[in-house]
C-alpha cells in the first residue's frame, strides 16, 4: 500500500457512509483516485511508478529471477523460518545489528519496539514527533494497543532539536525519530543535529528507537553508511515497500535479546503467519535491486527540484515552492497558491493529454489557498532532463491558470 493509500485508508470519516456531504466527497475523491491511477498507468513518462499502481501480473514479475536470490529447492517457509530467517539475517547485516524480527507491518513492529523497550526503562512514556507516523496514521495504537504514552516534543515542521530533548519537561523512556520526518518534507537533520539529539536522549537515561521506514535512502544525506546510521539508536525499524517495492513488510532490528522478546510479542499481536515466503523473496528482490539505486533517485531528484523551481519561477507563479529547496531524499513537497482542486485537475489533464504525468500524488490543502503535493524520483524519473521538467512545468502552469 502507498503512503497516500495508507493515510486515507486511516482516515477517521467525518460522518457515517451514506449520510450527508462526506458521501458526494467520498465518491468524487474515488472517481478522482481511479482517474490519476489510470493516467499513471497510462503515462509514458513519469517521474516514478509507484507498486500499488502496477497490476498484479506485473506485481507478480518482481519474483522473476529470485532463484538468483535465494535457493528455490528448499522447503518453504512456516511461521517465520525458512526465506524468512535469511531476510531476517540479511537486514540486521545491513544495518549493523545482531538481530532482526521480520513483521507483516510496521505499525506492528513499532508497537512491539517500544512496548519492550518501556518494560525493559520502566517508563511507558515516548517522546516522538507530532508529525511522526504514529500520531498521524495509526488511530493511536500505542495508547489503545499497547498501553504507551506517546509525548510530543513539537509539532514543528522540522526535525526535534537537542535543546527540546534535554528541556523536556517530564521523563521519559524512549526517544523515538522518524528518519526521514516525511509530513514535514522528508526532512532530515544534519549528522551532527543527529548525533547531538540522541546524545540529549542518553543524558536523560532515554533508549533510542528510529522509525526508519526509509532510512535506506538516508545514506546520501548524511554522507554515512546504513550500519552507522542505525548504530546510533538502540533499535531500527525498516520497511520493505516503500522504497524497496517490496510487496509489504518490515524489520524490527537491534540486540538479539530484544528482537528475541519482540518475536515473542509478534506472536501474541497475531503477526505469526503461517507462510510470508512471496514477500520475503520480494524484499530480498528490493535490497539486492532496488537498494542500490536509491543513492541516483536521491541525486536526480535534486536535479529535478532545481529544475522545478526554475520552471515555476519562470512561470510566474506567486509563492510557488519546492520543500526542502535541495531535497534530503528522493522525495520532496510542492507548494503552489491555487486550490488543490485546481492543481489535480491541471496535472490529470497534462497526463492524459500529453503522456507525460509530473504531479502523479493527490493534492491537500496546505493552507488557505494553498495546495500542497509530494514528489517522488525513482528509477523511471531518471530519464526526465532538466529541459523536460521545465518544459513539463510549463504545460501544467498554462493549464491551471486556463
Amino acid at each position: 500500500m502507498s503512503d497516500t493509500a495508507e493515510r486515507n485508508e486511516q482516515a477517521e470519516p467525518a460522518e457515517p457512509a451514506g449520510h450527508g456531504p462526506a458521501e458526494p466527497d467520498r465518491q468524487r475523491d474515488e472517481l478522482r483516485r481511479k482517474r490519476r491511477v489510470a493516467a499513471l498507468r497510462d503515462a509514458r513518462h513519469v517521474l516514478a511508478r509507484p507498486g500499488f499502481t502496477a497490476t498484479l501480473r506485473e506485481r507478480i514479475a518482481l519474483l522473476d529471477g529470485a532463484d538468483e536470490l535465494y535457493d528455490l529447492d528448499e522447503p518453504s517457509d512456516m511461521y517465520g523460518n525458512g526465506v524468512v530467517a535469511a531476510l531476517e539475517e540479511r537486514t540486521a547485516a545491513l544495518l549493523g545489528t545482531e538481530a532482526a524480527a521480520f513483521f507483516p507491518t510496521g505499525t506492528m513492529a513499532q508497537q512491539v519496539a517500544l512496548r519492550c523497550w518501556a518494560g525493559r526503562t520502566g517508563n511507558p512514556v515516548v517522546a516522538l514527533h507530532g508529525l511522526g507516523h504514529p500520531e498521524r496514521h495509526e488511530r493511536n495504537a500505542f495508547s489503545r494497543v499497547s498501553g504507551l504514552r506517546p509525548v510530543r516534543l513539537t509539532d514543528a515542521p522540522r526535525p526535534p532539536t537537542a535543546d527540546e530533548v534535554r528541556g523536556f519537561e517530564e521523563p521519559f523512556g524512549t526517544l523515538m525519530l522518524e528518519l526521514p520526518l516525511r509530513e514535514a518534507g522528508y526532512l532530515l537533520p544534519t549528522w551532527e543535529e543527529l548525533t547531538d539529539v540522541v546524545e540529549a536522549a542518553r543524558e536523560r537515561d532515554a533508549v533510542v528507537h528510529f522509525d526508519g521506514a526509509r532510512l535506506w535512502e538516508c545514506t546520501a544525506h548524511f554522507g554515512r553508511p546504513l550500519a552507522e546510521i542505525a548504530g546510533l539508536a538502540d533499535s531500527v525499524y525498516v520497511s520493505f515497500y516503500k522504497s524497496l517495492k517490496g510487496y509489504g513488510g518490515a524489520a524490527l532490528a537491534g540486540p538479539r535479546t530484544l528482537v528475541e522478546e519482540a518475536k515473542a510479542w509478534r506472536h501474541r499481536y497475531g503477526g505469526q503467519v503461517f507462510q510470508q515466503f512471496p514477500t520475503a523473496l520480494s524484499a530480498l528482490a528490493g535490497l539486492e535491486r532496488e537498494l542500490p539505486r536509491l543513492p541516483s533517485y536521491v541525486a536526480h531528484a535534486r536535479v529535478v527540484a532545481a529544475a522545478l523551481r526554475e520552471g515555476l519561477a519562470s512561470a510566474g507563479l506567486p509563492w510557488a515552492r519546492v520543500h526542502p529547496e535541495v531535497p534530503h531524499t528522493h522525495e520532496f513537497q510542492v507548494w503552489l497558491p491555487c486550490a488543490p482542486d485546481a492543481a489535480e485537475e491541471a496535472a490529470l489533464r497534462q497526463a492524459e493529454e500529453t503522456g507525460a504525468m509530473l504531479f502523479s500524488h493527490p493534492w491537500d490543502e496546505g493552507g488557505p489557498g494553498l495546495a500542497l503535493t509530494e514528489v517522488s524520483v525513482g528509477e523511471a524519473g531518471l530519464e526526465w532532463t532538466a529541459d523536460d521538467v521545465r518544459a513539463a512545468v510549463a504545460g501544467f502552469v498554462a493549464r491551471l491558470t486556463a
